[in-house]
């Protein structure tokens, strides 16, 4: 069914090609449990979930373009969070007093701080 996703419309499967295909899974529902391998051809930024590591980033603005949040870099800077030790310490709430309205910007920059402060974990374990 990811072929339904191709960005050519020419590849993807014709109506009737997906009715066969449902039919064929409603009659055996043990071919549902199967999974079927990406092809390498198909790139799918949506499900690309990698988070970068902030190590690699001297700045908090350069960590705010890595995450494609760049927008908000004169935002963090105004308030103050302009070192990786204050972000991440940040909330919701902090998230949101610094101007970030959006709730997918909040919940990517949130995942981005929970994964920074993982980092930061595991370089004070590896450390001591």
């Amino acid at each position: 069914m990811l072929d339904c996703w191709q960005k050519d419309r020419n590849n993807r499967p014709k109506f009737s090609q997906i009715v066969s295909t449902l039919d064929k899974m409603i009659r055996n529902p043990n071919s549902l449990k199967a999974t079927t391998p990406l092809s390498s051809s198909v790139h799918l930024p949506l499900l690309d979930r990698t988070t970068p590591d902030f190590s690699s980033f001297s700045t908090v603005d350069e960590w705010l373009d890595a995450i494609k949040m760049g927008v908000y870099k004169d935002n963090f800077a105004n308030e103050s969070f302009t070192t990786f030790e204050l972000v991440s310490q940040m909330t919701m709430e902090d998230i949101i007093r610094v101007g970030v309205t959006l709730a997918g910007h909040q919940k990517k920059i949130l995942n981005s701080i929970q994964s920074m402060r993982a980092q930061m974990n595991q370089i004070t374990s590896v450390e001591v």
